[in-house]
């Protein structure tokens, strides 16, 4: 039997990942993505959609995101350790998988850390295109650690950002997300607390790590037309708005079944109305109706939105003629024969140490 053609893997690693974001342009991958996600929510009901399966401990969380339309499947493992930094490493890991649906055979193997960084900013500013209001030109950005470069670049670009306030408990995070964002278009200012940040912006966007129910904003610190992106409550147990401030507002999540497990709506009744994203870009449901509205996008982060950041990944990839080939599955001649590929041409040393060794393993 002629040994057939495996298909092979594409793999795109961290630093292959870095050339494709530098060569393509930050911005473009941002708005690249977020046109991505938007198509993509418009297919909402050709997928086949899950919330997350998680595993727990008293320092972080780890999780796989699956997700499938009728030809590609996608998953993304990922983690949030808040200390992490103690290690040298980053709050956030991740890496993602596409395969195809008819033979399971994976595709696309792709680092998601950075990659994460940019669909999560990408989704935020797609939200708020529809939910702030139009005209908006500042932002308070609560919580200025790995997350805050992308969402502040998303923003400027996708809603039209101009001034950003910015507070974060650890003012060496400020400092350092005001220096990477100097001479990039911002007028930045730093401030002492959450309620001088927030006080007059037009949207309050919340990236913080700490997994506790806290309560980054409270009810006092809302003024009409605001526009909360909700990003850093993500997990059970970990919130970032008092109670109060959903009560006030028209809540929007990205997969309700999900968001009621982790977002902020968890520690809402379970009749609380909320109204799921996509169908506000699809027409269904308004968005925000007027200019004193408070509007909340309470984001977790959902598989759609890596199934759509892999997708735009792998196709720019190829354009920019990056990433390796991998050969994850073992190519045989007859796949009912797995075994036969452990064994080499006879008279060979290997061929003969693999028959001594099933020889050893037989009991005499």
């Amino acid at each position: 039997m002629q040994a057939r053609h495996y298909p092979s893997t594409v793999y795109l690693s961290a630093p292959e990942m870095i050339r494709l974001v530098r060569r393509k342009g930050l911005s473009d991958c941002i708005a690249g993505v977020a046109h991505r996600i938007e198509c993509e929510f418009l297919r909402w009901n050709e997928f086949d959609k899950s919330a997350r399966l998680a595993s727990h401990s008293d320092v972080g969380v780890i999780e796989l995101m699956p997700i499938a339309d009728a030809e590609l499947f996608a998953f993304k493992y990922v983690n949030g350790h808040p200390s992490n930094h103690r290690y040298g490493l980053p709050t956030v890991m991740a890496f993602g998988v596409l395969a195809d649906v008819r033979t399971g055979a994976p595709r696309f193997l792709s680092e998601l850390t950075l990659t994460t960084a940019i669909r999560t900013a990408a989704m935020s500013a797609v939200a708020a295109r529809k939910l702030a209001r139009p005209g908006s030109r500042s932002m308070a950005l609560i919580g200025n650690g790995a997350q805050g470069e992308f969402q502040a670049l998303a923003f400027r670009d996708l809603v039209g950002i101009r001034e950003l306030r910015l507070f974060d408990t650890d003012p060496a995070a400020s400092a350092k997300l005001a220096a990477n964002l100097d001479g990039l278009g911002f007028q930045i200012r730093m401030c002492g607390s959450t309620a001088e940040a927030v006080r007059g912006a037009d949207i309050v966007t919340t990236a913080t790590a700490d997994k506790t129910n806290a309560t980054i904003l409270t009810p006092e610190m809302i003024e009409p037309g605001m526009h909360i992106n909700a990003v850093g409550g993500d997990c059970p147990g970990k919130t970032e708005l008092h109670r109060g401030v959903l009560e006030r507002a028209s809540v929007f999540v990205e997969f309700e079944p999900q968001s009621r497990i982790e977002g902020e709506i968890q520690q809402m009744p379970s009749d609380f109305a909320v109204t799921e994203f996509w169908q506000v870009l699809a027409g269904h449901r308004p968005g925000r109706v007027d200019a004193a509205e408070v509007t909340v996008f309470d984001s977790v982060g959902f598989a759609l939105e890596d199934f759509a950041a892999l997708a735009f990944m792998r196709e720019t990839a190829e354009a920019l003629g990056l990433g390796e080939i991998l050969d994850l599955m073992p190519e045989t001649a007859d796949p009912k024969n797995l075994f036969g590929v452990l064994r080499v041409r006879s008279g060979s040393e290997d061929t003969r140490e693999v028959t001594m060794a099933a020889l050893h393993s037989v009991p005499m």
